[in-house]
C-alpha cells in the first residue's frame, strides 16, 4: 500500500513539472473555462390547493345524509352521573324499592343524571319476560316499575335513564328503557332495536327473539343534562346506531347492558371506548350485579367512558354505585384537536338515517 501512494504522488509531481513534455498536452484534454455571469431564472408553480379547499373537495358534510347536526349548547356544562349496578332477585316488590332507595343514594351525592341496569326488575330470561312485563303507556298500577321512576324524579329533581324492564304492548313483548325528566314526566321510550340471539358452542346460547319483538326506531332525547342517544345492551355492538346519534347532536349515549360472562371479558369495555373514541363524545352503561346462581350471570363492569376513549369510572361485579363527572367542555377540545367531522369522505362514503330522511 506504500508504495502504491508514493508512486501515485511522483506521478503526479512529474505530470506537474513545466518542463515535462507531457505538460503540455494539458490545453488539448482541457479546455479554457471562462466565467460567465450567472442568469437567475424564476420557476412558476401552479398554486397549491390550501387544507381547507382540499376538505372541501372530500364533501365531509354528505359524509351524512341528512347533513349532520351542530353539536348544541347543553344546558349545563358539567354534572354527576351516577351508575346503579344493582343485584336483582326473582321478587320484583323488591327489585323496585331497591332500585329506589340506589336513586336516592346516587342523588344524595350529587348525581343529576342517575343510569339504571338493563332488565333490574326481572331475572333476564326468556320464561320471566312475560310474566314480569308492564304496561308502560298505561302507567299507575299497571307499571309499578315506571310510577316509581317518575315519583322519584320528580321528587329529587333529576333525570332517570330507566335502565329497561319487559314492556307488553298488546300481544308483544318488548326490551324497554324509560327516560324521566326531573319534571317527573316521561321524555323518551326506547324499544331495544337489536335484540340478543347468539350461539357460541360450549359457552352461551340466548335467543330473545322467542319472546322480545325488536323497536324500529332510535331515540334520542333532549335533558336537563344535555342530548342524549338510548341503546340497550346488545344494540351497542352496531356502529351505526351510535354514529346516527352523533350526527343528531347528543352529547351522551348511555346503554343499560346485561353482557354475559363469554363475550364481557373480551368485548363490554372494548365496545364503549369504541362507540366513544369513533364519534368523540360520552358513553355511560350499566349492568346489574353479577350473580353466579342466577341463569343468566351478568358480566357488571358499568363504566363511564370520555370522547378519547378513556375509562373516568368503573367498577367489578358486585353491587355498586359509582358517582362522576361528565364535562361537556371537553368535546369541543377533543373534536377541535381531532376534527373527524371536517375529514370524512363523503366523496367516497355516506351514513343515511333514514328516519331523519323520511321525516
Amino acid at each position: 500500500m506504500k508504495s502504491a501512494v508514493s508512486s501515485s504522488l511522483l506521478n503526479s509531481k512529474i505530470l506537474l513539472n513545466p518542463n515535462n513534455p507531457l505538460s503540455r498536452l494539458k490545453s488539448v484534454f482541457l479546455p479554457k473555462l471562462s466565467l460567465r455571469p450567472i442568469t437567475h431564472h424564476t420557476l412558476t408553480l401552479p398554486p397549491l390547493r390550501s387544507i381547507s379547499s382540499m376538505a372541501s373537495s372530500f364533501k365531509p358534510d354528505q359524509a351524512r345524509v341528512p347533513s349532520a347536526l351542530p353539536l348544541p349548547a347543553p344546558p349545563l356544562t358539567k354534572f354527576n352521573i351516577g351508575l346503579c349496578q344493582l343485584s336483582v332477585t326473582a321478587d320484583k316488590k323488591r327489585n323496585i324499592s331497591h332500585a329506589k332507595n340506589a336513586i336516592e343514594q346516587a342523588a344524595s351525592k350529587g348525581a343529576k343524571l342517575v343510569l339504571l341496569p338493563e332488565i333490574w326488575n326481572s331475572p333476564y330470561s326468556n320464561d320471566s319476560f312475560p310474566v314480569y312485563a308492564e304496561d308502560i303507556d298505561a302507567g299507575g298500577e299497571a307499571s309499578p316499575s315506571t310510577a316509581m321512576l317518575s315519583e322519584v324524579s320528580k321528587r329529587l329533581k333529576i333525570t332517570i335513564i330507566g335502565g329497561s324492564i319487559p314492556e307488553r304492548f298488546g300481544d308483544r313483548l318488548y326490551n324497554t328503557c324509560c327516560v324521566f325528566g326531573s319534571d317527573g314526566e316521561l321524555k323518551a321510550k326506547h324499544r331495544k332495536i337489536h335484540l340478543f340471539d347468539i350461539d357460541i358452542p360450549g359457552k352461551i346460547t340466548f335467543m330473545e327473539s322467542k319472546t322480545l319483538t325488536a323497536g324500529e326506531t332510535p331515540t334520542i332525547v333532549d335533558t336537563d343534562v344535555g342530548r342524549i342517544g338510548i341503546g340497550i345492551c346488545y344494540d351497542i355492538r352496531f356502529q351505526e346506531l351510535a354514529m346516527i346519534y352523533a350526527a343528531r347532536g347528543a352529547h351522551l349515549l348511555c346503554y343499560p347492558g346485561a353482557f354475559n360472562m363469554t363475550t364481557g371479558p373480551l368485548h363490554w369495555e372494548l365496545l364503549q371506548r369504541a362507540r366513544a373514541t369513533d364519534n368523540q363524545l360520552y358513553v355511560a352503561t350499566c349492568s346489574p350485579a353479577r350473580d353466579s346462581g342466577a341463569g343468566y350471570t351478568a358480566w357488571g363492569h358499568s363504566t363511564l367512558v370520555g370522547p378519547f376513549g378513556e375509562v373516568l369510572a368503573t367498577t367489578e361485579h358486585e353491587e355498586d354505585i359509582i358517582i362522576a363527572e361528565i364535562d361537556y367542555s371537553i368535546l369541543e377540545q377533543r373534536r377541535t384537536s381531532l376534527p373527524l367531522n371536517k375529514q370524512r369522505r363523503g366523496d367516497l362514503y355516506q351514513l343515511v338515517d333514514v328516519q331523519r330522511l323520511n321525516s
